[in-house]
């Protein structure tokens, strides 16, 4: 058996891959497809990988893609989600603030420093037109973090996934007060760059395994139900994600590559820009 620590983040997005380990499918092609749940997000996955804690990763494309550039030793090896993310933008229920305009100059609560609810932060104050350079980080870690950030005021908003904040809205701890969807895919499957040289059939395979899956994702029966149970969510809202959920089975091209990039670039999200062949990784 072929042993291989894949990490993502807790939410809905990922159950194809659990799906797949409960009914056996990786471990009748010989692998050990050890999942681990990282609640902390992309951040705390991109350590994961430079660290070798982790061989995979199902991440979110900006965050990848910037520590890629930074020097992470990794590769892009499929887009795992098509569709956009959608950001919803969260201030505490009680708070003063009713509308996006009014979080200008305010402090924004982040899993940590290179995650997505901080580079969204950026996307986001590009849109309104804000200065970035005057963005302000309260580092929380996990929605739970968040939760007490903005109770307490020790941060003004949170960005996060709106189906998997809806909870909390729908309990009137936060209200969201716009949305904020990722102008390039979702998410990717990236791989640490030692584990794939030495193993490139094997990675072939994960990919072949979870593609079937995900390809008819949405019509396996009773799915919404599952998925609302699982994540404490209300049928009608798993129904809409599952609508806007657009699966990928397909790499990146250089093409979508240079026009993520330089949209990364422009954002100030990364200073320096790298190569196609040295971030994406053809199988």
């Amino acid at each position: 058996m072929k042993t291989v620590k894949i990490v993502g983040v807790p939410e809905h997005f990922n159950l194809p891959w659990h799906l797949c380990i409960e009914n056996g499918e990786f471990e009748a092609e010989n692998i050990d497809l050890q999942w681990k749940d990282i609640p902390e997000g992309t951040g705390k996955m991109c350590q994961m990988l430079r660290d070798g804690e982790a061989d995979m990763a199902v991440i979110l494309t900006e965050g990848i893609i910037k520590d890629i550039v930074a020097g992470n030793p990794s590769k892009i090896v499929q887009i795992y989600v098509q569709s956009p993310l959608i950001w919803g933008i969260h201030v505490a229920a009680k708070s003063d603030f009713h509308a996006v305009k009014d979080l200008e100059n305010k402090k924004v609560a982040i899993s940590r420093l290179g995650s997505g609810s901080q580079l969204m932060a950026y996307v986001n104050a590009h849109e309104q037109g804000w200065e970035t350079d005057n963005l302000e980080f309260e580092i929380i870690n996990t929605i739970n973090g968040a939760v007490e950030a903005l109770t307490n005021g020790t941060a003004d908003y949170f960005m996060w996934e709106r189906f998997m904040t809806k909870p909390l809205v729908d309990k009137g701890i936060f209200r969201r007060v716009g949305d904020c969807p990722t102008p390039w895919p979702s998410f990717v499957i990236t791989v640490r760059d030692e584990f794939l040289k030495k193993n490139p059939k094997i990675v072939e395979k994960v990919l072949e395994i979870i593609n079937k899956t995900t390809v008819d994702f949405a019509e396996i029966p009773e799915i919404d139900k599952t998925l609302a149970d699982l994540f404490n969510q209300k049928v009608e809202d798993i129904q809409e994600w599952l609508k806007l959920t657009q699966w990928s089975q397909k790499n990146v091209t250089e093409k979508a590559f240079v026009k993520i990039q330089n949209q990364l670039f422009d954002l100030g999200i990364i200073e320096k820009k790298s190569t196609f062949v040295e971030t994406v990784k053809a199988l």
